[in-house]
C-alpha cells in the first residue's frame, strides 16, 4: 500500500494546450522521489471517487515542493476535467505514492527523451536529474503549435534549457520530428525514453526497435490507454484464499473477485500503472495493458488485473 499525504494546492496556473499547472506543498518535508516518479491523485467526480495518475514534474532534489501537469481530457472519464474545474490555489488534496515504474538507467552513457505534449512532464523531471549527474542528454518536446505548448515560461529558466529541442506539428517556430535525424543511433549505452498519446509512443517506439534499439534501451509510460477488457469467459482459482470465480464476458478479474468479496486494489482500470499487478501460478495469459514489458510478458507470471484476460480457460492466481 502506498503512503497517503494530504498536500495542499500553492500555486495553479492555467498554462497553454488546456494543461493545468500545480505546486503542491506539506506541513513538512515531502518524501524523496527520483525522475520518472507519478503520484495518485484522489479526484471527486460526477460518478464517484476516482484516482488519477499524474508524473512529478519539477526537480527531484526538491522536496518542498511537487510539480504537476494536467491535461484536460476532453474525451476522458471525467477525472481530469473535475480536477481543472474543481481545484485552486489553497485546497487540500488526497495523495499517494510516489511510486516509479519510469525510472532513468543508471548504466546510460547518452539519453535521449520523446515528450509528446502532456507526455512531457517525467521529462522535465529527467532533465534535472541528469544535469544535476552531468549526463549527457536531449530532450524533444512535440506539441501540435507553439500556442499549445505549456512549459514555455519554465523551460525557458532551466540549467539545461539548451537541451531541449522544441517540435511543433504545423513548423511554426520549430520544425517537427524527423526520426532520420532525431532518432540516435543504437548503442549499448543509449536509452531512448518516451511519454505522451499512444500514437505518438507508438511512433517513436517503432521507430526505435526498426533502427536496432535493444528492448531494454527503449523506456515507455503510457498515460492512458484505449484498453478492450471484453472476451469469452474463464475461470480464475485463488491459491491461497480459494476462492474461484467466474469472468464474464463483461467483466475484469478484479471486477468478478471484488464481486466475490476479495478486493485486488485498482488505480487507472487501462493497464498503465501498475497498481493491480497480480502474480499468475498458472494458464495462459491474454495481456492488454501497456504497462508490462515484452520480457514481463513473456515471463507469463504476471497480471494486469483491471484490464488483461485469459487465453487459457483458466487462470491460477497468488492470491
Amino acid at each position: 500500500m502506498s503512503d497517503t499525504l494530504m498536500l495542499t494546492v500553492a500555486t495553479r496556473l492555467d498554462d497553454r494546450g488546456e494543461i493545468m499547472r500545480l505546486t503542491l506543498t506539506s506541513d513538512g518535508t515531502l518524501p524523496e522521489v527520483t525522475a520518472g516518479a507519478h503520484i495518485d491523485l484522489a479526484v471527486e467526480t460526477a460518478e464517484g471517487p476516482v484516482w488519477r495518475q499524474y508524473s512529478l514534474a519539477g526537480d527531484p532534489a526538491d522536496r518542498t515542493t511537487w510539480t504537476l501537469g494536467i491535461l484536460r481530457e476532453q474525451n476522458g472519464r471525467g477525472g481530469s476535467a473535475a480536477l481543472h474545474d474543481g481545484l485552486k490555489a489553497g485546497d487540500t488534496i488526497r495523495v499517494e505514492g510516489p511510486r516509479n515504474h519510469f525510472g532513468l538507467d543508471d548504466s546510460a552513457t547518452d539519453t535521449v527523451l520523446f515528450g509528446g505534449g502532456i507526455g512531457v512532464t517525467p521529462m522535465l523531471a529527467m532533465g534535472h536529474e541528469l544535469h544535476a549527474k552531468g549526463a549527457p542528454f536531449t530532450l524533444h518536446y512535440a506539441t501540435r503549435s507553439a500556442e499549445r505548448t505549456a512549459f514555455l515560461d519554465l523551460i525557458d529558466t532551466l540549467p539545461f534549457k539548451d537541451n531541449v529541442v522544441l517540435h511543433h506539428d504545423d513548423g511554426a517556430g520549430a520544425a517537427p520530428i524527423d526520426l532520420a535525424r532525431d532518432m540516435p543511433a543504437p548503442a549499448k549505452g543509449t536509452h531512448v525514453y518516451v511519454c505522451g498519446p499512444e500514437g505518438f509512443m507508438d511512433w517513436i517506439i517503432g521507430a526505435a526497435e526498426a533502427a536496432g534499439h535493444d528492448s531494454h534501451n527503449i523506456h515507455r509510460e503510457y498515460f492512458s490507454a484505449d484498453v478492450d477488457t471484453g472476451g469469452d469467459a474463464f475461470e480464475v482459482v485463488c491459491e491461497q484464499s480459494g476462492l474461484t470465480v467466474t469472468v464474464g464476458p463483461d467483466d475484469t478479474i478484479a471486477k468478478a473477485l471484488a464481486k466475490a468479496g476479495l478486493k485486488i486494489e485498482v488505480k487507472c482500470e487501462e493497464g498503465i500503472c501498475g497498481t493491480c499487478v497480480t502474480d499468475v501460478l498458472d494458464g495462459e495469459i491474454d495481456h492488454r495493458d501497456q504497462f508490462l514489458t515484452e520480457e514481463e510478458r513473456e515471463d507469463g507470471d504476471q497480471i494486469c488485473a483491471c484490464c488483461s484476460r485469459a487465453k487459457s480457460g483458466r487462470l491460477v492466481l497468488d492470491i
